[in-house]
């Protein structure tokens, strides 16, 4: 308890500068390098590292959104997701990079950023040699594969993968 009011990050993760205060922080955050997502939903495919994400995404099955901002008419289901969406309002970027001078809005963007650094690309391709620095990057990149083109035109037949 004490860790609460002293700011102590004892535990800390060997392949990045993340610092946790419970041992149960770093082992959740360790499923972030190894990609592994072992809460399933029982309602849809979705899966995740935390409970705590999946309590918040069954309250999206619910259609419940009780962290609601207080600026325009956005709402969620998590607290740590409309802190992320004031940030919108605001344009601080509170995530610094400790290589360099750049900094970022969300940690997402600063976790792709430090790849810059290493040069490393942890999301890579099942079925080709393809390798990104973002998940969102892959995920975009296997419907190259599957042929699927989510976008598409309301006045034509165009689809498209972007």
């Amino acid at each position: 308890h004490m860790l609460i009011h002293t700011g102590e990050k004892p535990h800390k993760c060997s392949m990045c500068s993340y610092a946790g205060m419970r041992s149960g922080d770093l082992r959740a955050h360790m499923l972030t390098h190894t990609n592994e997502k072992p809460c399933k939903c029982p309602l849809c495919d979705y899966s995740c590292s935390r409970n705590a994400e999946m309590k918040a995404h069954m309250l999206m099955h619910k259609n419940e959104k009780p962290f609601k901002c207080s600026l325009c008419s956005y709402a969620t289901t998590t607290n740590s997701s409309l802190k992320i969406h004031l940030i919108r309002h605001t344009g601080e970027k509170t995530f610094k990079c400790s290589l360099c001078t750049c900094s970022y809005t969300s940690s997402s963007n600063l976790k792709a950023h430090l790849f810059t650094h290493t040069g490393e690309k942890p999301y890579k391709c099942s079925m080709c040699s393809y390798a990104t620095n973002r998940n969102g990057n892959l995920k975009l990149h296997m419907l190259t594969h599957t042929g699927e083109k989510p976008f598409k035109c309301s006045i034509c037949t165009y689809a498209c993968t972007k």
